[in-house]
């Protein structure tokens, strides 16, 4: 492991962690000298499962090219990164964080699509270092996906241990994509992995109070999501979600830790906690007024079938009759 020693030009804070070897010679030797060249950009995924450690990767990553990253360009949303984008200077890392919800979606990643294409140019004219940090690559555009990252961090745990990457490049992550995109899965035995390696939990952006300004700034923007409009169709269908999720729970009788496990395998990405503060808001409602609510379902969905085969049958039987009769 390679100790990577970084101090901050404008607060002469100095921070030191360890990187895996062939990772920090190419953070050094192909990373940092592209951005160096004139209209160059540098495009890049983290991605895995919440509670993984990918933002801290991150952290880790955008730090050692550029040292004067800060928490004014960790972003939560499209509007702050567009805004971040715009005022950035040359060869400055930006960080877009869209992991830390947990309710990451395609149609929620759109207007991330949309700040990607529209400020290209600005992107390659400031030489800038992009981090996008999301659940899973497949959630992103296809085209910016597979053509416009030029590669792909795929952080996981083993074992029960967070702490462990794999790297795909760019010609690799388009075989992953093409070969992932039904099933989001990431374990093909025709893609394989340029490399993989170990991390540690160390917050690079600074000391013990930077910490806590990026805990605060994170749980602002979590509030702030939680509170943003939504369509009545959008409403409808979390609730439906979440009633089947407490079903799931209260039916089967699984744990939360269970119920991620089981969500995971089909890559619905949901920690145990949410899974827990979603049940708890039925705590309310007692099993036999559900038991009695679907027993109702049921026998509404039966009245409907028999309904709807009493009207066929009526319809043959018309028919029958009328060619009778014309004969």
């Amino acid at each position: 492991m390679a100790q990577v020693k970084i101090k901050d030009p404008k607060t002469n804070f100095s921070i030191e962690y360890y990187m895996n070897d062939r990772l920090y010679n190419n953070m050094n030797d192909r990373v940092i000298p592209a951005l160096q060249k004139e209209d160059k950009d540098y495009v890049i995924c983290v991605d895995g499962r919440e509670g993984s450690g990918k933002s801290w990767f991150s952290f880790q990553l955008g730090k050692a090219v550029d040292p004067t990253l800060d928490l004014s360009r960790i972003v939560f949303s499209p509007e702050d990164f567009r805004q971040a984008i715009l005022d950035a200077k040359k060869g400055q890392c930006i960080i877009y964080d869209e992991a830390f919800t947990g309710f990451s979606s395609r149609s929620s990643l759109s207007p991330v699509n949309r700040v990607l294409v529209s400020l290209s140019m600005q992107m390659r004219q400031k030489n800038l270092f992009i981090i996008i940090v999301l659940p899973t690559i497949f959630l992103l555009d296809k085209y910016m996906a597979m053509f416009r990252t030029k590669g792909l961090f795929h952080v996981y745990e083993s074992s029960g241990r967070r702490g462990y990457f794999k790297f795909y490049n760019s010609r690799i992550k388009k075989y992953l994509i093409l070969a992932g995109q039904k099933t989001m899965s990431y374990n093909h035995k025709s893609v394989r992995t340029n490399f993989r390696g170990r991390f540690y939990g160390k917050f690079a952006l600074g000391d013990a109070e930077m910490l806590k300004g990026y805990l605060k700034k994170k749980e602002k923007a979590l509030s702030d999501s939680e509170q943003t409009s939504m369509t009545s169709a959008q409403v409808k269908f979390r609730e439906q979600r979440d009633l089947m999720i407490w079903l799931f729970k209260e039916y089967i009788k699984l744990t939360y830790k269970e119920i991620e496990e089981v969500l995971f395998e089909y890559d619905f990405n949901m920690s145990y906690v949410q899974i827990s503060r979603i049940c708890s808001k039925f705590g309310g409602i007692s099993s036999k007024k559900i038991k009695s609510s679907l027993e109702r379902g049921n026998d509404n969905l039966k009245t409907n079938i028999d309904s709807k085969l009493d009207v066929k049958e009526q319809k043959e039987t018309d028919s029958s009759e009328k060619e009778t009769k014309d004969t």
